[in-house]
């Protein structure tokens, strides 16, 4: 692999087997840049642009950032391990076989995007917001969620036994997820709520 530096990030690069180690890369705008069997380990990527960018066969490693910018972009084969985010901003984006594993992202933005087959696993997630998103085979294991947005989710095949929940918005959006009896326990009134459901003893 070929090591890169913070000024292989530009507009429309077109990166193949870079090695990123060690790098501060914030403030790098990769608008349109094009990631295949690319490695970004410890790195700084606070403030990074990869607006519409493409991550093909890549991984984050130890990555960390209190913002990134990455609306219409597209993950495909994919992993992100340890990674510390404040937000990750991928609305409108395409996740296709990509996994997530350990680490903390704040808030995990997937509004209006297409997911097909996303793994989070042992991850500390803020807000995880899948509204008006299409999601097919997200799994999703021993994951702390403080906050799930569904709201006009359209999910399939989606495995959230592994999320401890604490606030779900957008409750009708669920349909096509598996759950556990103590999560639909903890998410019958909303339920009740969003079908109108009164309840009296």
């Amino acid at each position: 692999m070929l090591s890169g530096d913070a000024y292989d990030l530009e507009p429309d690069a077109d990166l193949d087997g870079f090695t990123f180690r060690g790098l501060d890369l914030s403030g790098r705008d990769a608008t349109r840049a094009r990631f295949l069997e690319c490695a970004v380990d410890d790195c700084d990527l606070e403030g990074v642009t990869l607006d519409g960018a493409r991550l093909l066969d890549t991984t984050w490693r130890a990555v960390r950032a209190g913002a990134v910018a990455a609306p219409s972009s597209t993950w495909r084969d994919v992993t992100l391990t340890d990674v510390r985010i404040g937000a990750l901003s991928a609305f409108g984006s395409t996740w296709t076989r990509a996994t997530v594993t350990g680490g903390k992202i704040d808030y995990l933005d997937l509004r209006e995007s297409t997911v097909e087959e996303l793994r989070l696993e042992g991850v500390t997630l803020g807000d995880l917001d899948l509204s008006h998103a299409r999601v097919r085979r997200l799994v999703v294991v021993d994951c702390d969620v403080r906050r799930l947005d569904t709201t006009a989710a359209r999910l399939a095949e989606c495995d959230l036994r592994g999320a401890r929940l604490r606030a779900v918005e957008g409750v009708g959006g669920l349909g096509g997820a598996r759950v556990t009896s103590d999560q639909l326990l903890d998410l019958a009134p909303l339920l009740a709520r969003h079908v109108g459901l009164v309840v009296e003893d």
